[in-house]
């Protein structure tokens, strides 16, 4: 049991503070109204830098769209009028914008991200009554076993350094009868057709996301373009444009010229910074819920591999 101690409340928040725990003789800090079960300088550090740069460029509200929207309810097969009131778990909040789509539908929202770019997504949400956020280690969550009737976790179990434990830590979090719905990337040869990103990234990855950064940026404004001219290169032109390092979503999603090349330097940075990129084949995934002993298990390609189950009620967990 943790305990608040030497706190300072703003809006019936804590906003800085200690969450202490005698029995272990550890305690976390709070700052700026999120508690902080991890450092800053870990292994996702690029990404918190990304996202707190970037913090509402992938968010529906401020770039109208429904890409987020769109992503989420078509990879989990949940329906928005079933979910108010459930308590949902996302691993990976990023700068929120899953989140964001989780909050309309009404959803009890228990945030957490290993980086620091929980200050990003406390930044576009507020001191939401529904939105509670952690930064922790999806390895030692600390919620209770069984407590969520869904969990959530898109665009993050490849950047994590044993992909299956990761799996199994998260499954445990659900309650019987709950569901889990997680993404992967594909470990495919067309996956693999993206050669440039696997050389570049080991090299990469160990330069300050700062000097990173810039670099991404200036090559996206080079090459986003050659990108875009092979990509449409008719019969193949699907085969060529990987060949250039930058993410291209031209045609795939509705971005105006401003912010493909946002979201190709985003994405194409996303690539680069990160120190764990372990795609999976969709075979191991659906091992995986059928090990945890789920049902209804569905996995499907929507360029990630998607996965869902059920925990079912006879579960002896």
């Amino acid at each position: 049991m943790l305990e608040a101690r030497g706190t300072k409340i703003e809006q019936g928040e804590i906003r800085t503070g200690e969450l202490c725990c005698d029995k272990c003789h550890s305690s976390f800090p709070v700052r700026e109204f999120i508690p902080r079960f991890v450092d800053d300088e870990n292994y996702a550090r690029g990404f918190g830098f990304q996202w707190n740069l970037h913090a509402r460029t992938q968010i529906d509200r401020f770039n109208g769209t429904q890409i987020s929207a769109s992503r989420f309810y078509q990879g989990t097969r949940w329906q928005p009028e079933s979910l108010k009131g459930q308590r949902i778990l996302e691993a990976g909040c990023g700068a929120g914008r899953f989140t964001d789509v989780m909050l309309d539908a009404g959803l009890e929202v228990f945030s957490l991200d290993y980086s620091n770019a929980v200050d990003a997504c406390l930044k576009n949400h507020g001191l939401h009554p529904n939105l509670h956020i952690i930064q922790a280690d999806i390895y030692h969550i600390p919620y209770p076993i069984q407590s969520f009737d869904k969990v959530f976790c898109f665009g993050v179990l490849q950047h994590t350094p044993d992909v299956e434990r990761s799996f199994q830590c998260l499954s445990k979090f659900v309650r019987v009868g709950g569901e889990v719905a997680v993404d992967i990337y594909p470990k495919t040869l067309r996956a693999r057709l993206h050669l440039p990103r696997y050389v570049l990234r080991p090299l990469a990855k160990r330069l300050p996301p700062d000097i990173l950064y810039r670099i991404v940026k200036e090559a996206v404004r080079f090459l986003l373009p050659v990108s875009i001219f092979l990509k449409s290169i008719p019969l193949v032109g699907r085969y060529l444009y990987p060949l250039i390092p930058v993410a291209n979503y031209w045609q795939d999603i509705p971005l105006d010229r401003s912010m493909l090349y946002e979201w190709a330097v985003i994405d194409t940075f996303d690539w680069l910074a990160s120190w764990y990129d372990q795609p999976q084949k969709a075979s191991t995934l659906e091992r995986w819920f059928a090990e945890g002993g789920f049902t209804d298990i569905d996995v499907r390609d929507l360029e990630s591999f998607v996965g869902t189950g059920r925990k079912p009620q006879e579960s002896g967990d």
